[in-house]
């Protein structure tokens, strides 16, 4: 199954990321933290107009506001899901609408937190005879505790891996 996902850098003094806790009624990834995303659709021309439509879905972001800047590579999840991040620049602006639905909340974190490698925990378990490895960030917004965990978490990993390469 062919997805994208839209990691969305906000253009603040300090810039941050948005990020969305989704409902917990949904039948895959309740109550997660995700990034704007989800399936590819046959009329979307390629992984960046999907992103660009579930975010706009998802949280009303204009595409006004959005620079995409390019593709990371796949991200292949533990329920088959092949995501594309596609990661893009955000002006300040914008005003969202959520999809209750779908999401429950929306909030940003900072872009330097969560490229912190110190704030990068390594989980390691055995799952049917299989060593498995995922990550999380816990982040505390003053309002509430944030667990930024498995498909997210192992993006922005990458993302990390990416830049500091």
């Amino acid at each position: 199954m062919h997805a994208s996902v839209l990691v969305p850098i906000i253009m603040r003094e300090q810039p941050t990321v948005l990020l969305t806790e989704r409902t917990i009624h949904l039948s895959t990834h309740s109550g997660q933290i995700a990034f704007p995303g989800g399936k590819a659709d046959e009329e979307d021309a390629d992984a960046a107009a999907t992103a660009l439509r579930e975010a706009q879905e998802e949280v009303g972001l204009d595409p006004a506001f959005v620079q995409v800047l390019g593709l990371m590579p796949h991200y292949v999840t533990g329920s088959s899901f092949i995501i594309t991040p596609v990661v893009a620049l955000v002006k300040p602006g914008f005003t969202l609408t959520l999809n209750s639905f779908e999401v429950a909340e929306v909030f940003e974190v900072p872009l330097e937190f969560l490229m912190n490698p110190a704030h990068h925990r390594r989980h390691f378990f055995e799952w049917q005879g299989v060593q498995r490895e995922w990550f999380s960030m816990p982040y505390e917004d003053g309002v509430k505790q944030r667990f930024i965990w498995g498909a997210t978490a192992g993006m922005l990993r990458n993302f990390y891996c990416l830049l500091s390469a």
